[in-house]
């Protein structure tokens, strides 16, 4: 198998050992990989990481934002030609050879132009990260509800959340895969576009795959699996709730306001 990979992951201050588990895990194949590094961060201390020919790092202290970051490399990606292009979080790690199962995938699926693997925590609890579009209730009800009420909406949320279906099987034309792992199709991509760079971080991904929707399927692929930390800034800080707000308005002035999961 001979196929040129590009990724990149998007840096801001991280912990460098997660960083060295995601790099190391992109890196550690013989296929003909290319990762670029856009790192956000005030300071350019994180260059350190370049250690491998495999890598370049762009420094980029305006911090744009989640998908314009990406856009970046998406750039240098469609220069070299790759054949497939993972947006990878600086939180992800995984084992030798997931690479190349997404890869056999993608060969065997030609109409499918953006893959997402099965995603666990460290722990081996599974997250459930395929979606329906969202409305705004979802992702009020997910941000801002306390927990008594959240029982309330409980089947509403099961079924955004996908917990209708079964993880263990692969799923074709999910609305909304989780930007934290997205394996694509470049030549898809470049007919798809780059991320919305509107969005400063949240809902780049609900965007992007209705996008891909429209060219292609998306697939859930739980034959690769992927491990991720998952910070959960979104549930922890109101800087992080504020974002998603400003996003969420972008998003739905986009697709319209008055969408239903049912």
């Amino acid at each position: 198998m001979s196929f040129n990979i590009t990724s990149c992951i998007v840096l801001y201050n991280n912990d460098i050992n997660m960083l060295k588990e995601a790099i190391k895990s992109f890196l550690n194949t013989q296929l003909e990989v290319h990762l670029f590094l856009v790192d956000n961060s005030p300071t350019d201390a994180l260059k350190i990481l370049k250690d491998d020919d495999r890598i370049t790092y762009i420094h980029n202290p305006s911090n744009p934002g989640f998908g314009a970051s990406h856009n970046v490399a998406i750039k240098k990606a469609f220069e070299l030609n790759s054949d497939y292009h993972l947006v990878l979080n600086p939180d992800i790690y995984f084992d030798k050879g997931i690479i190349e199962k997404l890869v056999s995938f993608a060969e065997n699926n030609k109409n499918v132009g953006h893959i997402m693997p099965r995603v666990e925590y460290p722990n081996g609890d599974l997250q459930y990260l395929c979606k329906t579009n969202p409305t705004f209730f979802d992702l009020f009800a997910r941000g801002f509800m306390p927990n008594f009420l959240k029982k309330v909406f409980s089947n509403r949320m099961d079924k955004y959340e996908y917990k209708n279906h079964d993880y263990n099987d692969i799923m074709y034309n999910i609305p909304y895969l989780s930007g934290c792992f997205m394996f694509l199709r470049t030549s898809t991509l470049k007919e798809v576009g780059y991320f919305d760079d509107k969005i400063f971080m949240y809902l780049e991904d609900a965007d992007l795959t209705r996008r891909f929707l429209e060219v292609s399927e998306t697939a859930y692929f739980p034959e690769a699996k992927v491990f991720h930390h998952f910070g959960k800034l979104t549930h922890k800080k109101i800087k992080f709730k504020w974002i998603t707000v400003q996003s969420a308005f972008i998003y739905f002035n986009k697709w319209g306001w008055l969408k239903s999961i049912y």
